[in-house]
């Protein structure tokens, strides 16, 4: 079951995740490279030792897109860590099961650029396709032991994609 913390429980690694906008109040989701089914999410990943979350979520957003930070603006981030548990099989092969999950802070973000700007052949790539969809699609995209976590992701950024929509922000 899904939980809203305080980011400090020290069973759960520490994350950053995005929920970056386009000009039609999409987000932008990918398909992780390390899946050989269909896994589309969007970007997040570690905050780095005394990182700040939304420090890392920028960090995230340009290591995995190429959207650099110039080229977004700061929309909001509801209070609260959402915390979501690994299943075992994966539990025991990641971070070398030093970890029940993860717990993070989301960030929504406007995009500035064109689509040409997104460059997904980074350093170390971790989508082979990306694409714009309505939010309410992310739940679907994503494996399943995240999905709680999407549904909280969707309830927290709804109200900031329907002011976009309206021109509000």
């Amino acid at each position: 079951m899904l939980a809203i913390t305080d980011g400090t429980d020290p069973r759960y690694r520490r994350g950053a995740g995005v929920v970056l906008f386009n000009a039609q109040a999409q987000v932008w989701v990918g398909q992780r490279i390390d899946n050989p089914g269909p896994a589309w999410q969007m970007p997040q990943g570690g905050l780095d030792p005394g990182e700040d979350p939304f420090d890392a979520a920028r960090r995230e957003l340009e290591e995995e897109t190429g959207v650099t930070p110039a080229l977004t603006r700061a929309l909001d981030s509801p209070e609260g860590w959402l915390t979501y548990d690994f299943p075992e099989e994966l539990r025991r092969q990641l971070w070398r099961g030093s970890y029940a999950g993860q717990q993070q802070r989301w960030f929504a973000f406007a995009f500035l650029g064109q689509d040409s700007d997104v460059n997904i052949d980074t350093r170390e790539p971790e989508f082979s396709a990306w694409q714009w969809v309505e939010l309410e699609q992310t739940m679907d995209l994503i494996v399943p032991f995240k999905r709680d976590l999407y549904a909280s992701v969707v309830a927290a950024f709804t109200p900031i994609r329907d002011r976009l929509r309206a021109g509000g922000l």
